[in-house]
């Protein structure tokens, strides 16, 4: 019953307030499994109340712990597959939840605590035991799951507010994701009980490290970080970095991903963006110059010429007519009189040159119906007959 009417009623909101109806990310595959978790895991807690209330002999104990175990081990696969771990880790974790439950449920955890403990050896002061290996498993798993759950339902939260813009709410994430996995990494340190002076050798050849191989990395991270906090590349916009012109697609902590009109993903350094010369054509202000370069002959009217390549640069449908295109004469050429036709658009992530393309197919017709031919280069060739002298006479 639980599994019926409640389960759809959390999938609901789950999908509501974590994890979203836009992207097809690691959260989407819980919903399809909460019906599954609130069955087995109130089968859990009911079996668990079973055992609880009544002092049950070790026989009368067996199925109750067998199916307590198998409920359990059930729940806790459901949720880590349903949060993106591999199938291996849940069935690791799944059959970790049932032996341990089993074994409470018949007579309690300390003989196989005690097995366990025995088996392992001694490293220095320490000992290294299959007890501790699994319970530093499982502290693991279960950090790294509740990671992956925080970022998700932080991320959710931040990209529902509507006091944040695009930049500033990719900002947000990064920076409580790192939060979240650095205090991740403290709880768990000390949850298994390390010393954390034992890492001060650790931390010195980390800083040294740092100092000379992961600099480049080090510097990105804070790279990545300043371009989203000065917002002066965001997603979304049109940049040019060297001769590729791109649409940034996302800001991550080592690179910028950026999508070209080939549909090529370019990953650029963070480190490079700020300190290369970018252009960036929605920075401040969508509306983009496209130059067209175009010739005519001498012998037409410069006039008219004019006028139809203006009326090309209007009829494109992604001109804007405000600011209105403009025809620039740049040049007598040597078979030409050059031009520039100055078109403005407004979306430059669709791409110049196919605007480009366009006026001059426009600008081709509209001059040959004017009579105006295209200009080719012309060359006078002379052929000058020489005759050789006559031989002299010795």
């Amino acid at each position: 019953m639980a599994g019926r009417h409640l389960g759809p009623v959390i999938a609901r909101w789950w999908k509501d307030h974590v994890a979203g109806h836009h992207e097809p990310a690691w959260g989407e595959g819980v919903a399809p499994r909460l019906c599954a978790i609130v069955r087995h895991g109130t089968a859990a807690l009911l079996l668990e109340l079973l055992l609880a209330v009544y002092p049950w002999g070790s026989f009368a104990a067996l199925p109750i712990g067998i199916a307590l175990g198998l409920a359990a081990a059930f729940t806790a696969h459901q949720i880590l597959r349903g949060l993106g771990l591999p199938r291996w880790i849940g069935w690791s974790v799944a059959l970790i939840a049932f032996v341990a439950l089993l074994s409470q449920a018949v007579g309690g955890l300390d003989p196989i605590t005690a097995v366990l403990e025995r088996i392992g050896i001694n490293i220095g002061r320490r000992r290294l035991s299959v007890l501790t290996v699994i319970t530093m498993m499982l502290t693991v798993v279960v950090l790294f799951a509740i990671v992956r759950l925080a970022n998700r339902v932080i991320a959710h939260w931040i990209a529902r507010t509507g006091s944040l813009d695009a930049t500033q709410k990719l900002l947000a994430q990064k920076l409580i994701s790192i939060f979240v996995v650095i205090a991740a990494f403290f709880f768990g340190i000390d949850l298994l009980g390390i010393d954390l002076t034992t890492f001060a050798v650790f931390s010195g050849a980390l800083g040294l490290a740092v100092g000379f191989g992961l600099q480049k990395t080090v510097g990105n991270l804070i790279a990545g970080i300043i371009l989203l906090m000065d917002r002066s590349i965001k997603p979304g916009d049109v940049i040019v970095v060297g001769q590729e012109a791109g649409r940034v697609n996302r800001i991550g902590v080592r690179a910028v991903s950026i999508i070209t009109r080939d549909g090529k993903e370019h990953l650029i350094p963070n480190e490079n963006l700020m300190t290369q010369e970018v252009e960036n054509w929605s920075f401040s202000d969508r509306n983009v110059r496209v130059r067209i370069p175009v010739g005519v002959p001498y012998e037409c009217d410069l006039r008219v010429a004019q006028q139809l390549m203006l009326q090309a640069a209007r009829e494109s449908p992604r001109v804007l007519n405000s600011p209105k295109p403009n025809v620039w004469l740049t040049s007598y050429g040597d078979y030409a009189v050059e031009h520039e036709i100055l078109a403005w658009i407004s979306d430059p992530e669709g791409g110049v040159g196919n605007v480009r393309s366009d006026v001059l197919n426009r600008l081709w017709w509209l001059l040959k119906d004017n009579g105006i031919d295209i200009p080719v280069p012309r060359r006078d060739i002379r052929i000058i007959e020489r005759r050789e002298p006559p031989d002299r006479e010795i």
